[in-house]
């Protein structure tokens, strides 16, 4: 095959290197975690990582109910709203701050050190939380912010520093482990402070423990993994962006338990290099002027890099399919559900703060549940189908739930079967959501971006996650309290313009090839056809295809004096 092969043979040649890692790896999925040790005690390592995210996602709204945290936070639920959702939302904020901040020290320090990093904030803000006496809700403020930080930090480092360690064949196993953990946090969540807020009793004489043990819980598991990550390995992908090509070869060698100089490890070797030759080329091809090395122009890489998202157009498109995406998920109602769950369905006529948090208890679990299939099906089933279905289902739970608080809200006590029958459309809403919303969101943002810009597209989609967050929760108490069962029309309204967005608007990504998603957003540039190009080119010259058998005697050798390596504008139909 000719250098510089269109996108298509680009997919097809990928295809047959990952067939010949197949046949040297063995069995994939989670067939391949059980049966390679150290690989899965890595995916379990980092369901941490989503366990610490879930938890905190659940565990603050629950404790906003109980007596003795809102005698010593001098918060008093939703009844005074505002503050509610500003002390509930400004972990998103800092969560924002976090995904920010990653992108930088992921570099910079290396993948394992920003875990740390993040694991040591997200400590400091739990202790500062953990203080609060007195009436004053001045340290919630402030720890959360600083636990926010943490957070934003680990729902996004984890997940690549493993991504970045695991073989590929098991990478799909690995995000999946990672979603369900953050679920199983959000449930174990609603149980522990179900659990605790029986510590002394319910009324007035109930202990500080009912609020302090699920706060300073959290404690554990971020110190395991601030911890143990010292004791991992470090990312082959660091390690080869920081020219330590040995060192990423050893690892590599070590956690498949090969020699170094196995088939095997040379092959998922020459990936790595691949992938990291296939980013300095594309860094010179446009960006020719910032290559000297120094501070600024580092700095105007990246800038550019994230300028280039807005100013092509076919790009700008792209941007456009994950900010709205990311923004339909968190105005599904999602969070609102999840931080107020017990002040909802205590509206809804439950009696008892216990019956409401046992009511809430079931939202994680159901949740949990349904992702289950979502992401062993989805691959099947389609992304636009599962977000089109999903919404469908989810704005006719809020509709119907806003018909009976409107004809209900008045005298609960003579419409007791109603009040159960939202609760169970509420249920049914955190089904919808998690076989749908939650899973496919973050596949769509992952996929509609070229290769070279697929890291940066995707730190877009996150921020515009935590951002619509921050607005979800800081806004929803006041909108409850000034129309009940408004609240839910709203939600639902953003539900069915969410079902319509993805049915007119979206791209379906499942199997496309990367000239088909050229065409599908209008991209005339040719960018994803020249990248797969820049692509096939680096494996060629690393190696890679040799080693994999796609080609014979494919040259080995260093990186040619070619337009790329010299940073010179390639021919127009590769310009993006």
């Amino acid at each position: 095959m000719a250098p510089g092969g269109n996108a298509g043979s680009g997919l097809e040649i990928e295809h047959l290197i990952a067939q010949r890692r197949l046949e040297l790896a063995g069995k994939p999925g989670i067939a391949g975690l059980v049966s390679n040790g150290k690989t899965f005690s890595i995916a379990v390592f980092a369901s941490l990582g989503g366990l610490v995210y879930g938890y905190n996602q659940g565990m603050f709204g629950q404790i906003l109910s109980m007596n003795n945290f809102a005698k010593a936070s001098g918060v008093t639920g939703i009844d005074n709203p505002t503050l509610s959702g500003f002390l509930t939302s400004i972990l998103e904020l800092g969560a924002w701050v976090g995904v920010l901040a990653n992108g930088i020290l992921a570099d910079t320090l290396g993948r394992k050190l920003c875990v740390v990093v993040a694991c040591v904030l997200f400590c400091i803000g739990v202790i500062v939380q953990a203080c609060t006496h007195g009436g004053s809700y001045d340290y919630i403020l402030g720890g959360r912010f600083v636990t926010g930080i943490g957070v934003g930090s680990l729902s996004m480092i984890v997940p690549l520093y493993n991504a970045e360690l695991a073989p590929p064949e098991i990478r799909g196993s690995l995000v999946a482990l990672q979603q369900l953990a953050i679920t199983f946090g959000i449930m174990i969540s609603y149980w522990i402070t179900y659990g605790t807020n029986f510590i002394g009793g319910t009324g007035d004489g109930q202990s500080k423990a009912a609020w302090l043990v699920p706060i300073t819980i959290q404690l554990v598991p971020a110190i395991v993994l601030g911890i143990g990550i010292m004791f991992m390995p470090q990312s082959p992908r660091w390690l080869m962006n920081q020219g330590r090509e040995e060192e990423c070869r050893d690892i590599i060698a070590n956690l498949r338990r090969l020699p170094v100089d196995a088939p095997l490890v040379e092959m998922e070797f020459l990936e790595v290099k691949a992938q990291r030759l296939f980013e300095e080329r594309i860094s010179h091809r446009d960006f020719p002027q910032y290559q000297d090395g120094s501070f600024s122009s580092n700095f105007q890489l990246g800038l550019r890099g994230y300028a280039s998202l807005l100013t092509n157009r076919g790009n700008f498109k792209r941007t456009a399919v994950a900010v709205l995406v990311m923004t339909f998920q968190q105005w599904t109602g999602v969070n609102f559900i999840l931080y107020y769950a017990p002040f909802i369905f205590q509206r809804l006529g439950l009696s008892g703060k216990t019956i409401s948090l046992l009511a809430s208890g079931v939202v994680g679990i159901v949740m949990f549940l349904a992702t289950i299939p979502a992401v062993l099906y989805v691959d099947q089933w389609g992304r636009k189908p599962t977000l089109i279905v999903g919404a469908i289902v989810m704005g006719l739970c809020h509709f119907i739930v806003a018909g009976i608080i409107g004809t209900c809200e008045d005298n609960w006590d003579a419409h007791h079967a109603a009040g159960w029958a939202a609760v169970v459309f509420i249920w049914i809403f955190a089904i919808g959501f998690g076989f749908s919303w939650g899973p496919c969101a973050w596949i769509v943002v992952a996929e509609v971006f070229p290769l070279g810009l697929r890291a940066k597209g995707v730190s877009i989609g996150a921020s515009s996650n935590w951002l619509n967050n921050f607005a979800v929760a800081m806004s929803t108490p006041d909108f409850v309290t000034a129309a009940s069962y408004g609240v839910y029309i709203f939600l639902g309204m953003m539900c069915v313009i969410g079902a319509l967005y993805i049915f007119f608007l979206t791209p379906e990504t499942k199997g496309r090839t990367l000239d088909e998603m050229d065409e599908l957003f209008g991209d005339k540039s040719g960018r994803s056809q020249a990248d797969a190009a820049v692509l096939e080119q680096a494996m060629r010259e690393v190696g890679l295809l040799e080693a994999a058998g796609v080609e014979k005697g494919s040259p080995k050798h260093e990186v040619e004096e070619s337009e790329y390596a010299h940073g010179e504008k390639p021919s127009a139909q590769h310009t993006a």
